[in-house]
């Protein structure tokens, strides 16, 4: 499991985050919501490691091991991953040796690319020119190649055209074994109970919640999460009201 005991965050000198406490089970996927600048991708960051996200109290543990120190590089080795809101472009080097890169293990890349529609990409360079939509099914090429336990979704329906969401939807509920195909014999409570992977996924336009079961809905508001229930009532509220009414009505 992940599990953040008294996190506290600063990014060069302003503090971002401020006492996160949060477990995500084995199985678990819950969504994060909150208004701009709140400190939704910083908390994403500072899971993943990167070095500017500097914590200032509490740790980090998943599976059990301490990660609070540990480098981005170990912490993708041991299951965590990341698909990114606005990821870079990086000229000479193509999209196919970064997805080698990413492996687990040996696996067919073009199979994978051509789930997601994405085989005549594979021999361009990252992002290079690439839509919003083709950005994201690059990032869950990647990310289906590493194939972690944890998976941090930034905003994934962010630049995704709706041609393309039901794709981008329906991919990351198979990564998170969301989905619904009970083909196999198997009951989608049997489906449920068999789940390995855990999730963390920030939404703005709620769109995700259409393709995945979100088992716990959070609002982080200010650099603080200020509440915690279902996911799907999380949203109409926000919707209605407005995320400091919202977040008012919690307390």
């Amino acid at each position: 499991m992940l599990q953040i005991e008294d996190l506290q965050v600063k990014l060069g000198e302003k503090e971002v985050l401020r006492h996160i406490n949060l477990e995500i089970k084995t199985g678990e996927t819950h969504v994060l919501f909150g208004p701009n600048g709140s400190g939704k991708t910083s908390l994403l960051m500072t899971i993943m490691g990167y070095p500017q996200y500097k914590v200032t109290k509490g740790r980090i543990y998943f599976n059990g091991q301490d990660i609070t120190e540990l480098p981005i590089s170990e912490r993708a080795k041991i299951g965590i991953g990341m698909s990114y809101q606005r990821p870079p472009t990086i000229k000479g080097i193509k999209t196919a040796h970064m997805v080698e890169m990413c492996a687990k293990k040996e696996c067919d890349i073009k199979a994978m690319a051509e789930k997601l529609n994405f085989t005549d990409f594979l021999d361009r360079d990252i992002n290079d020119g690439f839509s919003g939509g083709e950005i994201k099914r690059s990032e869950l090429l990647q990310l289906m190649a590493q194939d972690p336990q944890l998976l941090l979704f930034d905003e994934p329906e962010s630049g995704v055209d709706m041609e393309n969401m039901s794709l981008v939807g329906n991919t990351i509920a198979k990564m998170l074994e969301h989905d619904l195909d009970t083909s196999n014999g198997r009951t989608l409570k049997e489906k449920k109970a068999s789940r390995r992977k855990m999730g963390l996924i920030i939404t703005h336009t709620g769109f995700i919640l259409d393709y995945i079961t979100a088992d716990k809905g959070l609002v982080l508001y200010e650099g603080e999460l200020a509440c915690s229930t279902n996911a799907i009532e999380i949203f109409k509220c926000i919707n209605k009201v407005g995320y400091k009414e919202c977040v008012r009505c919690s307390m």
